[in-house]
């Protein structure tokens, strides 16, 4: 009974002490919908539309309100004029990596994507700085896509008109683009070690879509206690971990430090001119981490949306047919398409920001922090807090874009068909965390998208109308759903 009796009145203070500290950080934050004890507003949001939650959020408490997931607060901005507000104006103060537990036991705090301080600032302006010198937006990495799409046709004229889930060969252009910039060299599409990264990386996305590694977010300590998915995607990034060091290994053996044949080599060469300064940011396992970064996002991120856009072409023959139309006016059938071509082709540059903006691909963004204490919209943030940026309320502005839900190329052109920038459009983020291959990603669309169009006809094995372009579910990754598509060559 004794034991009974100690255990409920340890329960008891766990639940004071919860609620005590709950109230203590709501007066200080924005506000938002009451949290329960331990749990926050987990109850309170859905796991398969957190979209629609936030939406509904917003309109009770305002553009900026703070939800909780379990005892953490996160704020959560709402609209342009909240996201560009902290984001651009006060890009310093929110330029902090917020907290993801799951990533946080692989990566320990290394790489691009979720690194903070200096650590991050040093990594990213080094990835930039090579990543240009290797020609991102430049002629030499066009070559490279180029070369990419033409490997990319000759793959999908051996489906012989066929029907096929597209995943796998669209996942393998853009992995193929970013390989010939990490390892230098590309790979066969048949080849045993390339299956083996795109089926682990197909893998990963869908775990960490799932329910379990939301709560796992939620509640860290699952991770140490609990069997679960959670322990394969941990398995997946160690292989592909170890797969990039012995790369490294290999990149070690034959370095010429006056001849850097891609990123690895620039890294080494970086950490060879910083071994005298202590601590150097600049680390084999800052390395690993960042090509394991730039591996997996310039890979899943173009690859998904490729995928989606050619969902919504299939759905919608009639922007297809227009876009295929302004191919055969501008570039042919004869040439390869180059990125001069988007300044004459208005039409189709349209079709491929609508893709982005009605995909919708990264709802929340990657979640945020705030670097120091800080005053918003007089609400006081205290150092460290989560923050989460609604891409969504940015790319489905009802007032920006009319319809936003409406899958419209006309949405980025003006009353003269001529193509139409909008401050509003935001798929990688914005400010300074934004994502350190936007360039990369939007060349890869558009040389990609016209290659396949200007190569093939697309072709449903359902009637267009009976398509259905709406995610499964919306957490963290907007995926499309499975389809089926023929690519009759032309």
């Amino acid at each position: 009974m004794d034991t009974v009796v100690v255990l409920v009145l340890c329960l008891s203070c766990l639940l004071l002490l919860s609620l005590w500290r709950q109230s203590s950080g709501r007066r200080k934050l924005p506000p938002g919908p009451t949290p329960l004890p331990l749990i926050g507003n987990t109850l309170q949001l859905s796991v398969k539309n957190i979209k629609q939650c936030y939406r509904n959020f917003s309109k009770v408490y305002g553009p900026v309100f703070t939800v909780h997931f379990g005892m953490k607060p996160v704020v959560v901005l709402y609209g342009y004029e909240a996201v560009k507000e902290a984001l651009i104006d006060m890009g310093e103060e929110f330029s902090g990596r917020g907290k993801f537990p799951v990533v946080e036991r692989t990566n320990k705090g290394h790489g691009i994507i979720f690194s903070n301080g200096k650590r991050w600032m040093e990594t990213r302006r080094f990835s930039l700085m090579t990543l240009r010198n290797f020609g991102m937006g430049k002629r030499s990495i066009e070559d490279r896509i180029q070369e990419e799409a033409r490997c990319l046709v000759e793959e999908l004229r051996k489906t012989n008109a066929s029907p096929c889930d597209p995943t796998f060969i669209l996942g393998c252009a853009p992995c193929n683009v970013i390989c010939s910039i990490i390892f230098q060299n590309r790979f066969d599409y048949k080849d045993q070690n390339f299956l083996n990264l795109m089926e682990k990386f197909s893998e990963n996305i869908r775990i960490q879509g799932t329910l379990w590694i939301l709560i796992c977010n939620t509640f860290p300590s699952l991770l140490d206690y609990f069997p679960g998915i959670h322990n394969k995607l941990f398995k997946n990034i160690a292989s592909l971990k170890s797969y990039i060091t012995e790369k490294i290994k290999e990149h070690q053996e034959s370095l010429d430090i006056n001849n850097p044949r891609d990123f690895i080599d620039c890294f080494l060469i970086k950490m060879e001119q910083e071994k005298h300064i202590q601590p150097s940011e600049f680390t084999i396992e800052n390395l690993i981490s960042t090509v394991s970064d730039l591996f997996i996002a310039g890979t899943e991120t173009t690859s998904t949306t490729l995928r989606y856009g050619l969902l919504l072409l299939l759905k919608y023959p009639e922007v297809r047919a227009k876009v295929q139309e302004e191919i055969d006016r501008v570039v042919g059938r004869h040439r390869s398409p180059c990125m001069q071509d988007r300044s004459f082709m208005p039409y189709t540059d349209a079709v491929v920001h609508e893709i982005q903006r009605y995909i919708d691909l990264v709802p929340n963004s990657a979640p945020h922090a705030v670097t120091r204490d800080i005053k918003f919209r007089n609400y006081l943030i205290p150092k460290g807090t989560t923050i989460f940026p609604s891409l969504t309320s940015v790319l489905h502005d009802d007032k920006e874009f009319p319809n936003p839900e409406m899958f419209d190329p006309g949405h980025f052109l003006d009353e003269s068909g001529n193509f139409k920038k909008s401050d509003y459009f935001m798929p990688f983020s914005t400010g300074k965390r934004i994502c350190v291959g936007e360039s990369l990603a939007r060349m890869e669309l558009f040389l990609f998208l016209i290659t396949i169009l200007q190569n093939f006809n697309l072709k449903s094995v359902v009637d267009p109308k009976d398509l259905d372009t709406t995610p499964p579910n919306s957490r963290s990754l907007s995926l499309p759903p499975s389809y089926r598509i023929c690519f009759i060559p032309v």
